[in-house]
């Protein structure tokens, strides 16, 4: 009797073990980052991504406006780095919040962009803590713009 429990026993054990953790089904996609190699700002949105959970890699390249272009990021909607994500476009400073709703949701949108640089944005913080208002918008293969978040 006791061999046959042990059987159940180890049964379970190598059953639970196929089982992937909580959220592992869920796994963030990884992230490439364009940057220029003296923006502190992106590493800092970097760092925000990373807290997060996200896996991040980043290029530096002097010009980050050939990839701008190459993704369709409209120019009234261009910031200082671009990213890619889960077959998404991010330009600028994206709270990660944002680009996992974009990735749950899937619109039928290029990506999204936090245009500029708005004070207190992921990567924009500064000490006395000021957060200035700002919109993340969708924007589409056309190059139109839509509100998709309010900060």
């Amino acid at each position: 009797m006791r061999m046959r429990w042990f059987a159940v026993g180890a049964a379970l054990l190598v059953g639970a073990a196929r089982i992937p953790p909580s959220g592992a089904q869920d796994a963030l996609p990884s992230v490439t980052v364009y940057k220029s190699p003296t923006c502190g700002c992106c590493s800092k949105w970097i760092e925000h991504m990373k807290a997060q959970g996200f896996d991040v890699k980043s290029t530096d390249q002097t010009d980050v406006t050939p990839i701008k272009t190459q993704y369709g990021v409209p120019a009234d909607a261009q910031s200082c780095h671009t990213a890619l994500v889960g077959g998404y476009v991010l330009e600028g400073h994206v709270p990660a919040s944002a680009v996992k709703k974009l990735l749950n949701e899937k619109p039928k949108v290029v990506g999204l962009a936090v245009p500029g640089m708005p004070v207190g944005s992921p990567g924009m913080e500064v000490p006395s803590g000021q957060v200035e208002a700002y919109n993340v918008v969708a924007f589409d293969k056309a190059g139109k713009q839509t509100v998709y978040e309010k900060h």
